[in-house]
């Protein structure tokens, strides 16, 4: 009889932990080499965790919402199916579990355990006490502060703060002004009936029950007229957030440029079914943008670069992340490593490859962490243009605009002419906190320059 210890993968240089959001086996299930046993999520990713043997599910070590460390065990595996399936000698209960038939007992020791958490010390913040994402983005969305978080007394495993003791040290914060406010309001006729009137009457201010009242008004409208309520989802949620927060921390500019791309266009239609038979691989737009990104980057070495604090860190690698539609709606940036590095057949492998996977939600995390710049293809909805928000800690992002066929002037050496063209708009958004208008200009113009200098007859 063999049992496995199924672990918590590791998950990216930066991924320190995550949070379970479902189990996909239940014990006593058969699993083969490879199966999802669970999924789980990250601040930045979900994704899901496979049985690297074949075998019976015997002992789920961790319940939904629980926050684990890489490298912790979170379930056993037994690989004699034939063993595994017999029955397991009973787990030792959990104190509360052990006291459900007592309810007189189950009350004495709920009353001790109030009395330990009224007196219980503040938890001091240290280098030993982790935060899961989850608990930082819901501090960061509520307005905690850190001294705040520190002082929630956590009920997870070493004494960690879980979403359910955040939560309800918010709904404890809500409530106090609320059990107060009738105390205030009867002091206040006390001392000035006629002031207390006259703010009624002028609408300054609402008591928590006409507050209250006027919620549920707003409800009962909402339902009354049909209106359909849609619960964010939680990538939603962590998306917009990053938003706010980049808009709020950034200092946006942009600049806009036109490039001729009827040499690509042309070359492109030329060389994309032998390219295809070749390769097995579809070649669009995408890589060849992505190339003259890169060596534009690679040209002005200060757009590809960080801000932290007030330290600026430029980046030894060229990581382009590239903006990519989930099947839900939302967006994620996957990141094509050290793109200056790549070929056009290994950059057009490794855009379809992360493509295909964010259609598919097989993503792993390390496939969206380490971007140094970002790509994103407006133009695929049919914009001409647009002014993206910068992905942070980046300070730059482009926005490809539709390809167009215009008129428009055509410079030869016998004289200019009018012809049809195929044009696009490049539109690049940059922190203007470090990056000037001279460079944030110059490097979208290189990008333009690249693309107008596409050699028609290039082979690969």
């Amino acid at each position: 009889m063999a049992k496995f210890e199924l672990k918590l993968p590791k998950m990216g240089e930066s991924v320190a932990e995550a949070t379970i959001t479902s189990w996909l086996k239940n014990v006593g299930d058969t699993i083969e080499a490879d199966e999802a046993v669970l999924e789980i999520a990250t601040d930045k990713v979900d994704s899901e965790v496979p049985s690297e043997v074949d075998g019976v599910l015997t002992e789920i070590l961790y319940n939904v919402d629980d926050v684990v460390k890489v490298g912790q065990v979170i379930a056993i595996i037994e690989t004699d199916a034939s063993e595994a399936q017999a029955p397991a000698a009973p787990k030792q209960e959990p104190a509360s579990a052990q006291l459900a038939e007592a309810p007189e007992v189950v009350q004495v020791a709920q009353t001790v355990e109030a009395a330990k958490t009224a007196v219980a010390a503040p938890v001091t913040s240290t280098e030993d006490r982790f935060y899961s994402p989850l608990v930082k983005n819901i501090a960061k969305q509520e307005g905690v502060s850190q001294s705040e978080l520190d002082s929630i007394s956590g009920t997870g495993k070493d004494g960690r703060v879980t979403k359910n003791d955040i939560f309800e040290y918010l709904e404890t914060k809500k409530s106090a002004p609320v059990s107060a406010a009738p105390t205030s309001g009867t002091e206040s006729v006390k001392e000035d009936g006629a002031t207390e009137t006259a703010k009624k009457e002028s609408g300054t201010k609402s008591t928590p029950q006409e507050k209250a009242s006027e919620k549920s008004k707003v409800s009962s409208e909402i339902a009354s007229n049909g209106d359909e309520i849609i619960e964010m989802t939680r990538m939603g949620k962590l998306i917009a957030h990053h938003m706010v927060e980049s808009v709020q921390k950034s200092a946006h500019v942009q600049s806009f440029i036109e490039a001729d791309v009827t040499n690509i266009w042309n070359w492109r239609n030329k060389v994309k079914k032998d390219f295809a038979k070749r390769e097995g691989e579809n070649l669009t737009f995408t890589p060849i943008f992505m190339e003259a990104v890169a060596k534009a980057l690679r040209d002005f070495p200060m757009m590809n670069i960080s801000l932290q604090d007030d330290k600026i860190i430029k980046k030894k690698h060229i990581n382009l992340g590239m903006a990519a539609a989930l099947p839900d709606g939302n967006l994620i940036v996957p990141v094509i490593k050290d793109a200056d590095q790549l070929n056009l057949i290994g950059m057009t492998k490794r855009v379809n490859d992360l493509a295909n996977r964010a259609r598919l939600n097989q993503l792993k995390p390390d496939d969206i962490q380490g971007g140094t710049y970002t790509v994103t293809n407006v133009g695929t909805f049919g914009s001409i243009m647009g002014t993206p928000i910068i992905n942070q800690p980046q300070v730059g992002i482009l926005a490809l605009g539709a390809i167009r066929k215009v008129p428009a002037v055509v410079e030869s050496s016998e004289g200019d002419f009018i012809g049809i063209r195929y044009r696009m708009f490049l539109s690049h958004s940059y922190d203007h906190r470090v990056v000037n208008g001279a460079l944030g200009g110059q490097f979208v113009k290189a990008v333009k320059d690249y693309l107008e200098a596409w050699d028609v007859n290039r082979e690969i």
